[in-house]
């Protein structure tokens, strides 16, 4: 059970009912995560919403990799509803299932892809160690520009935020979101920030300059 009230659209004031109509008539289609706790303050809620459709629908960056920089906030936080919906965005933006699923379980994904895993190892180490290696730096920057690797970590701390607002009002996930869940470690009865292996490479095809 959620720790936080949903506004309904029968119960909304005007300033929530005209952000409810903006998300639900935008690429998102419905309100979903967390807006619904969001919507308590209607101007954040605005900001919110606008910031996340252009985080995941407007950026120069390809759905592919924005969808795998989402998992690996998801996965990190252990955040069952974000992965939930994302796991199935990046299947469909092209991701190889293998590497969702090694993801999910937290082992080293293997990518036959030089760019998957470049854009992989960036999101790792800026959600491990909240920086990264001047080399993996320079080649997401090579891959991307310097716009592309902004809307890179922009996407990431996007993402992360909406998992802690997953987490910590206990959004549950809509019944129609199939299994897995994530599996979650705990240290004394609480649940701890997933671990997530370096990638490795298999066939590599270095992306197109």
């Amino acid at each position: 059970m959620p720790r936080i009230s949903f506004p309904s659209p029968e119960t909304m004031n005007a300033e929530q009912r005209a952000v409810y109509d903006d998300i639900v008539s935008g690429p998102r289609a419905r309100l979903v995560g967390p807006l619904k706790a969001a919507l308590h303050n209607p101007a954040l809620a605005d900001r919110w919403q606008k910031m996340g459709a252009l985080l995941r629908f407007g950026t120069s960056i390809p759905p592919r990799h924005s969808e795998l920089v989402i998992l690996v906030a998801a996965r990190r936080w252990n955040s069952q509803l974000e992965w939930a919906i994302h796991a199935q965005a990046a299947q469909a933006a092209g991701l190889p299932q293998m590497v969702i699923d090694a993801l999910c379980a937290c082992q080293p994904p293997l990518f036959a892809d030089a760019a998957d895993a470049h854009v992989y190892e960036y999101a790792r180490q800026l959600q491990q160690h909240g920086n990264v290696d001047e080399e993996v730096y320079q080649r997401v920057l090579g891959l991307y520009g310097e716009a592309g690797i902004v809307e890179l970590g922009a996407i990431l701390g996007y993402y992360t935020m909406v998992a802690m607002t997953l987490n910590v009002h206990q959004i549950p996930v809509p019944e129609e979101y199939a299994e897995p869940r994530l599996q979650v470690a705990t240290q004394q009865g609480r649940p701890q920030l997933a671990d997530l292996p370096p990638g490795q490479l298999s066939q590599v095809k270095e992306p197109l300059s």
